[in-house]
């Protein structure tokens, strides 16, 4: 029969536990315990029948706040006892107070290490892309033209409304703000100038680069995060099909090919809603619009606009590619890593564009 956990102190100061220390057959004894007028030196366990994790907790908090020894435990109480005490560790509620300059600059050094990492870990997956793209010239039977040309249809088909519309009103925008400026000084017909040469050497590839980001860099994470969280990719591996070559490969070469068509196409529709504008609010007829567009825009505009695209498309699709790359462990890390390859994007975009803009103009293309 099970017997009721009880105590006594002898005269030693020893205090000898007997009967169950479980949960059911502690009963009064921890308030009897915190009675005790003098601690203990020594906890005595030999007559113990049962122990538990409770009776383990009253036991090491006993002997805790005493500082008695525990003497007589059996091999396993011994061992619930000790791994009760491995887990009383104190909770820290609140942290520590940190200087404000200090928690700043460690979150500037921890981003830092990040943004570091981040590079180093896109030099190497543009070096597994390399390595994939050799290995499909090298064995042409691997490479996949119907999933190519089913990206040429996200990247490009279908963004073709979108980008259209967005160029169309930045020509509008430009037109208008450049001919309220030169208005001031009587020298309206300089709009076209602006307009032709912003939307061919700058912004027709810039806001497509960043339009492509937002649209079809996004939809890469996504879609290679949730084949990550299936485990498909790695059951794409198991089987022999290399990832690089099968879902991230078309992904690449598709945006590197459309971006130039999609730079083009931004930069006239761009030169299409100026040229409204012009007509409209300018008086400026369209064949005078268009004379006067072939005499200040330089052929050099063309190229330079051309010659980023292809950049800006490989960058937005490593990007993306990379950070779905990267997905692991729960269906949060899907829109972080989204968010992530859309503000990579942009931002290396952005970064080498003026790049381009210093090397062109040292070049004298300008």
């Amino acid at each position: 029969m099970s017997e009721t956990a009880d105590f006594n102190v002898d005269d030693q100061g020893v205090l000898r536990f007997s009967g169950e220390l479980t949960l059911p057959r502690l009963r009064d004894l921890p308030d009897r315990l915190d009675t005790l007028a003098d601690p203990p030196a020594r906890i005595d366990l030999s007559g113990v029948g049962r122990i538990d994790t409770v009776g383990a907790w009253l036991v090491h908090k006993l002997a805790r706040d005493s500082g008695a020894q525990l003497e007589g435990a059996s091999k396993d109480a011994a061992l619930l006892i000790d791994q009760v005490a491995q887990a009383d560790q104190p909770v820290q509620v609140r942290p520590d107070y940190v200087f404000p300059l200090a928690r700043v600059l460690a979150q500037i050094g921890r981003s830092t290490m990040t943004a570091w990492h981040t590079l180093l870990g896109l030099i190497g997956f543009f070096g597994a892309i390399c390595i994939a793209f050799a290995s499909v010239i090298r064995h042409p039977r691997r490479f996949r033209g119907n999933a190519v040309t089913r990206q040429f249809e996200v990247v490009g088909v279908d963004a073709l409304g979108i980008i259209g519309l967005m160029s169309f009103l930045i020509g509008i925008v430009i037109a208008q703000q450049g001919a309220v400026q030169l208005r001031q000084f009587g020298a309206e017909v300089f709009t076209i100038n602006l307009i032709g040469r912003i939307t061919l050497r700058e912004l027709g590839v810039l806001m497509t680069a960043i339009m492509v980001a937002g649209r079809s860099g996004s939809a890469f994470a996504a879609q290679l995060g949730s084949m990550k969280l299936a485990e498909e990719v790695d059951a794409m591996r198991t089987i022999g099909v290399s990832p690089m070559e099968a879902l991230v490969l078309p992904r690449v070469l598709a945006t590197v090919v459309l971006m130039p068509l999609l730079g083009f196409y931004a930069s006239l529709v761009a030169i299409i809603g100026g040229g409204i504008l012009c007509w409209i609010s300018l008086d400026i007829p369209p064949a005078t619009y268009i004379q006067r567009m072939r005499e200040v825009v330089p052929m050099t505009d063309l190229w330079v606009g051309l010659i980023k695209a292809p950049v800006f498309g490989a960058i937005v699709a490593m990007a993306g590619c990379f950070q779905g790359m990267q997905v692991k462990g729960n269906a949060e890390e899907v829109g972080l890593r989204t968010t992530a390859a859309v503000v990579q994007a942009i931002f290396l975009v952005i970064v080498l564009d003026a790049f381009f803009a210093v090397f062109f103009s040292s070049i004298g293309w300008d």
